[in-house]
This record gives C-alpha cells, sequence and structure tokens, in this order.
C-alpha cells in the first residue's frame, strides 16, 4: 500500500473525516503532520500544494487535495487503485 501524508491540525472536522475514509479502505498508518504546532511545517505544505487549507493529503507522491477531493476520488472509484490495495 502506498504511504499517505496528511497534514492535518487538531480541531479539523473535515481531517477526521478524510482520516475516517481512508482508515474504511484499508490504510492503517497515516503520517499526520501538525501544521497548528509548526508554523515552518504550514508554510511547506503551502509550497507543496498552494493551498492553506487542512487537510491536504498526499498518497504516495501524488496530491490528493482536500477531504472532498478524496471523497469524490472514491465515489468514481479510484482512491482504491491510488492506496495500491
Amino acid at each position: 500500500m502506498n504511504p499517505v501524508k496528511m497534514y492535518t491540525t487538531q480541531v479539523c472536522p473535515f481531517c477526521l473525516r478524510a482520516k475516517a475514509l481512508l482508515k474504511q479502505r484499508g490504510v492503517q498508518v497515516i503520517e499526520e503532520i501538525r501544521i497548528d504546532l509548526d508554523p515552518d511545517e504550514r508554510a511547506r505544505m503551502m509550497k507543496l500544494t498552494g493551498r492553506r487549507t487542512v487537510p491536504q493529503i498526499f498518497i504516495g507522491d501524488t496530491h490528493v487535495g482536500g477531504c472532498d477531493e478524496l471523497i469524490a476520488l472514491d465515489q468514481r472509484g479510484a482512491l482504491l487503485p491510488l492506496l495500491g490495495a
């Protein structure tokens, strides 16, 4: 399975929803990067994605986007192949 990395904050309901969906699809490990605790990580996320909101989700080297994009990817049937499941 491809590694999953998620930029997140502690009190983000969209982050919780994205994590729940990933867990339902068999992801056991999500590398969480808490941008509310580390301003340098927030800057890195913004540079990588061009976005300011969380979650920002990467599967392998692919930037999926946020929670809505993750859900859309799943609904199209493209999430499991991207995960490599």
